[in-house]
């Protein structure tokens, strides 16, 4: 894949809007966003830039990148590692980014199953021999549903200044829109794909013959790959060498689940708290030191508290109240509360996953609270590290 500033140099008074580069891995976000693969390949994934895009494509769950230059891939693979965020809101979906080192001419199992491959500005950089290798590796071998292949168009190339043969050095070939989609239509026909020809990088006004800077064919698999001839071709040892994986938290784990759930919990009770106690000192009475009287005088009902809590209808039975200094909000409360409610699916699996979490009542039918006003968001804070620690 070309470097980004070797393209700027070569566009010259060009000025492409977004940039070429951003144009492309544009168009393969858009085709993501039309086919929804759940499995994606980068093949030439050089500094992993498409593949970092990708990783926030809810529907993609594999992503793997492949690279002959094992140097470029580690000075930016870091940035495919989850974040601390990743870990205090997981979500929904799993996801799995791995990276290997080895070249497209060669097959390897880790590649079977792909929804969806890339190719973007790869094929110009291979030696004959490696080309001709290519189609049966990606077509024949990993053969996806899907495969995007982009590359120069030189008749595209008078216009940039500076390209006297080729627009890289290291660029071994490039194509014309007739060579392109010669070579295309031959592959399609060989491995049962259909094509289509399309591009970025629009050419100046009066210019439309040379057609676009980039030329891109989408391949798409006509029938399902024969997964008998697909196993017998299937290599008995790997031969890329991976060199990165990242396991990204998701709520399908149930460690993650459990302490989505109990991040959530807390946060709910918390809010519960700080709404009744508001609306208590809101409305001071004087009260004997009988346990009884104050803690039927101390709970009004969750409909008289702030807006925060929204619309929120709960039996007398479960309402929150305050006894001595000790809050106490039922976990059927809590349950009612969307977030709660969408993250356990049962009240059962609720109470499972906060057991032992949090401090609840001796039956074990609410949480328990200080009734003493404190800085909850400091608190919250603190919990929040704590649960991404363990």
């Amino acid at each position: 894949m070309d470097e980004n500033f070797q393209e700027e140099q070569f566009t010259g008074i060009i000025n492409f809007t977004p940039p070429l580069y951003k144009q492309r891995y544009q168009f393969v976000k858009d085709l993501v966003g039309k086919y929804k693969p759940k499995k994606v390949a980068d093949l030439g994934c050089a500094d992993c830039t498409l593949l970092w895009m990708l990783k926030f494509c809810s529907c993609i769950e594999v992503l793997a990148g492949l690279d002959i230059c094992g140097s470029v891939i580690k000075k930016k693979m870091r940035r495919l590692s989850p974040l601390p965020a990743d870990y205090l809101q997981p979500t929904e979906r799993s996801l799995t980014i791995t990276l290997h080192h080895g070249s497209v001419a060669q097959k390897d199992p880790c590649m079977l199953g792909f929804d969806l491959v890339t190719c973007i500005e790869l094929i110009e950089h291979l030696e004959e021999s490696e080309l001709e290798k290519f189609p049966e590796v990606v077509f024949g071998f990993m053969a996806p549903s899907i495969v995007v292949i982009s590359t120069p168009n030189s008749e595209f190339n008078p216009l940039l200044p500076g390209v006297t043969l080729f627009r890289h050095p290291d660029h071994k070939f490039e194509w014309n829109r007739v060579q392109f989609q010669s070579w295309a239509l031959e592959t399609a026909r060989r491995y049962d794909y259909s094509v289509e020809f399309t591009g970025v990088g629009c050419p100046p006004r009066g210019m439309e013959n040379v057609g676009f800077c980039t030329q891109i064919g989408v391949f798409v698999r006509k029938y399902p790959q024969n997964s008998e001839s697909a196993q017998s071709e299937k290599p008995t040892e790997a031969v890329y060498k991976t060199v990165f994986k990242a396991v990204y938290p998701s709520l399908k784990d149930e460690k993650y689940l459990q302490n989505a759930v109990v991040s959530e919990v807390i946060f709910t009770a918390q809010i519960i708290k700080r709404s009744l106690l508001d609306h208590l000192m809101s409305e001071p009475e004087e009260y004997n030191d009988d346990p009884a009287e104050r803690k039927s005088k101390f709970q009004p009902s969750v409909n008289s508290f702030s807006e925060n809590l929204g619309k929120l209808v709960v039996e007398k039975s479960v309402e929150p109240f305050v006894n001595g200094n000790v809050v106490y909000i039922p976990l059927r409360t809590i349950f009612s509360f969307p977030k709660v409610n969408q993250l356990c699916g049962t009240f059962e699996k609720l109470c499972k996953f906060v057991a032992g979490r949090v401090t609840l009542s001796s039956d074990g039918s609410a949480v328990m609270f200080s009734a003493e006003h404190e800085n909850e968001e400091n608190w919250l804070t603190d919990f929040s590290y704590k649960v991404q620690l363990k």
